[in-house]
Order: structure tokens, then sequence, then C-alpha cells
């Protein structure tokens, strides 16, 4: 009965178990529920947050997965991957966790200092190959589709560049207005840039949030106490990441983790 119902509705509580057992005359311990589940290979886990995708996001997702499932792997070698992130001075970026002693909760390395409205953010655009980092700078002001195709300018060709990406190099960006926009797509030709078709709502398959997630552990171990700070800092272990820790994500592995994905809904 216990895995019958947590298969039916994971987010089913223990104590909600226990309850629905003691009403059919069993008495257990919500240890004793975690023991059960655990031996059928269940165990409790964080829920992923991943994007609402309708049924034309869906179709979408799964056209880019049979269209690109046996790409060779060089083709993905030959991808530069880039997005935005915003990168919070105190917040839910920063570490959560400390190991104390008792009573010693309040001393200044167990605590995360917080101000009103979090102490500010800023945003960055960065991108990356598997060939290494390219450029992350800040975004100073609210982008427009007229800033983003001056940060390409400026960054995605010395990075290309920096990167000795192999002619015929392709660029990956998302959905958004600003790159969709008539002006970027046609800056883009100009330019003679080729650009990967990619499917909306999927920010989850582009490996620069693995890198993403990498540098905000990294600011948030520093503790920058102001938003010069929080920049320098950011710029700083944007460079330190190594090589061997660039995501490796192809093509490959995202059709197929699409095609896994189509099979579980």
């Amino acid at each position: 009965m216990i895995t019958r119902t947590v298969s039916k509705n994971p987010r089913t509580i223990r104590g909600d178990l226990v309850n629905d057992l003691q009403r059919a005359g069993t008495k257990v311990t919500k240890a004793t529920i975690s023991n059960t589940l655990r031996r059928q290979g269940l165990k409790s886990c964080s829920a992923r947050r991943v994007p609402l995708l309708k049924p034309v996001h869906v179709q979408a997702r799964l056209k880019f997965a049979r269209e690109h499932l046996d790409d060779p792997e060089e083709d993905w070698e030959n991808v530069i991957w880039s997005d935005e992130t915003k990168i919070e001075l105190f917040g839910k970026n920063s570490t959560r966790r400390v190991w104390r002693r008792k009573n010693a909760e309040l001393h200044p390395k167990n605590t995360i200092p917080t101000v009103k409205h979090g102490g500010g953010n800023i945003m960055l655009w960065g991108c990356f190959s598997a060939k290494g980092l390219g450029r992350l700078i800040r975004v100073k002001e609210r982008m427009n589709g007229a800033m983003y195709r001056e940060i390409l300018s400026d960054n995605l060709l010395p990075s290309a560049r920096a990167l000795k990406m192999k002619c015929g190099w392709v660029f990956q960006h998302d959905n958004d207005p600003k790159h969709t926009a008539r002006a970027t797509k046609a800056w883009l030709r100009k330019k003679h840039f080729k650009v990967l078709e990619w499917p909306s709502q999927s920010p989850d398959l582009n490996p620069i949030e693995n890198l993403w997630r990498e540098l905000k552990v990294r600011v948030a171990q520093r503790q920058p106490q102001n938003i010069t700070a929080l920049e320098e800092i950011c710029m700083e272990e944007w460079a330190k990441i190594p090589a061997t820790e660039v995501p490796r994500l192809t093509g490959r592995q995202v059709a197929a983790y699409l095609l896994r994905d189509s099979e579980c809904a």
C-alpha cells in the first residue's frame, strides 16, 4: 500500500502514510516508512524544477531530438553555447548549510548576511564551447535587442577567435524575444553566423546551465559584500574554472535526454 500510494502521488509525505496505515489498523513509525520505501528503490529527493511545457513545446523538443540524435560528436564540438543569468548579492544563490558547534549559530562564519530586498543582483552574459570558456560580461542596463546585438558584436566573435573555433562554427542561443527579433536575425545573417535551431521552453537543455551552477557556488563561497565585489568575484571565478570542468554535454546526450523525457511523460 505504501509503494502504491507514493507511485501514484510522489509528493505524499510520510505523516500521511502513517495516518493512512493507522486508520487501516497498522501502527508504524516514519522511520519504518522510509526503510520500506528504500527497500523498494525509492528515496526522498528534492523535486527538480523544469520548464512548464505545453504540447507544442513537447513536440518541438521531440523534433529536435529526432533530428540530432545521430549527429557526429565533432559537430557538437563546433558549437558555441550562450546564455544570460542573474546572480544575487545575498539570496538564494548563497550557501545555506554550515557545519557548526552547539550554540554557535550566530558566529559570523555560520551566518549569511541579509539586507532588505536581497541587496541587489547583477546580470551576466557568457558563452563557451567544448574547447573552453568564452567571454563573461556584466549587462549593466536593461537588455534590449540593440544591446544584445552589441554584446554579440563585442564578445561573441572575440570568443570564437580565442577558442580557435573551426570554420563554420555554430552559435546557440535560446528563443528569448531579444534573440529572435527581426533585427537580430538580420544581423546574424549579415555576419554569416550559423544558428542552431533551438526548441522553445528548453533552458534545461543548455549545458551552460552547468557552468552557471558552478560559478554561483564558487561566488557564494567567497561571500561578496557589495555589488562591486560581486562583479569582480564573478569574473575572477569564471577565469578560474578549469577546462576539465567545462560541460561536455553533447547534442546527442541532449537528444537522448529529450527522448527519455518523452517516455516518462
